[in-house]
């Protein structure tokens, strides 16, 4: 999924993000991976959505959407208050119909 999904992906093993998440979410379809997204936490007020993906052929049928508010409700469950997600523009109206609203944040390249 994530091959089909990222280009230039290579694979990797999840397991050191996976070790410092709050949760993660994944959505299997016909015997294989179709949908994904992880939430780091700071132990406090604030969660982190990261790498929401779905699989190429399963996209605009809602699963994304579905991950999306999953993970918030994890999150909210464990405590946080707020939750965040950085994306790239051509992502905004998904995040939108996940509940998220524009703010303005910071990001330095390291």
């Amino acid at each position: 999924m994530f091959s089909a999904s990222w280009p230039g992906h290579r694979d990797t093993s999840f397991a050191p993000v996976l070790a410092r998440s709050l949760t993660w979410i994944a959505a299997r379809g016909g015997g294989r991976l179709v949908g994904y997204v992880n939430v780091a936490w700071d132990g406090g007020a604030h969660a982190f959505v990261l790498d929401t993906t779905v699989h190429p052929d399963e996209r605009r049928q809602g699963l994304g959407v579905r991950l999306v508010r999953a993970a918030a409700e994890e999150a909210r469950g464990a405590g946080a208050q707020w939750l965040h997600v950085d994306h790239e523009p051509h992502l905004g109206a998904f995040y939108a119909r996940c509940g998220f609203r524009p703010t303005e944040a910071g990001l330095l390249a390291l």
